[in-house]
């Protein structure tokens, strides 16, 4: 387990935001300091400049097991997100990512499982800070928003933009 704070300041003023980082798998290595780096990022894009959130990087069977609880879907899935609490510049959050699936699909697209898993991340995250992917116009706007956090990383997106 990984427990990262970063102090940030706004008009001046100290505030504090951290990122706990788990990693309940053990057959890939894990940059948490890139997935720390991406959560600040969309945290800090969107305003927030307190809160937690944790980022748990388990397996397929983990995230099927989570999906089925607390979604009702009898499937593994690539990420999962909770808010616990959202007020103005705080956010409380959960992240919930499979490092299998990431691998699987990597492939599927022939490009790194470290893109993908962080691409999870980032989706993730910008779930916590009000975006959502299920019209049209707003899967634009999170794809859009995904291909600027990934940019961050010299990373170009796997899919073509969404029109």
């Amino acid at each position: 387990m990984v427990w990262l704070l970063l102090p940030r300041f706004k008009y001046g003023i100290a505030t504090l935001f951290s990122v706990l980082i788990t990693n309940e798998q053990s057959k890939y290595p894990i940059d948490a300091d890139r997935i720390e780096l991406a959560v600040n990022q969309v945290v800090e894009e969107a305003g927030v400049v307190s809160g937690d959130v944790s980022v748990a990087i388990v397996d397929d069977p983990t995230i099927h097991e989570l999906n089925v609880q607390y979604l009702s879907h009898d499937y593994p899935t690539d990420v999962i997100s909770f808010v616990l609490e959202r007020r103005e510049e705080h956010l409380e959050g959960e992240i919930i990512v499979s490092v299998d699936t990431a691998v699987e699909l990597a492939e599927d697209y022939d490009w790194d499982w470290k893109h993908e898993l962080l691409l999870y991340v980032i989706h993730g995250c910008l779930h916590l800070v009000g975006y959502n992917d299920k019209d049209p116009q707003a899967k634009v706007e999170m794809q859009q928003a995904e291909r600027r956090h990934l940019a961050r990383f010299g990373i170009e997106h796997r899919m073509d933009p969404v029109e």
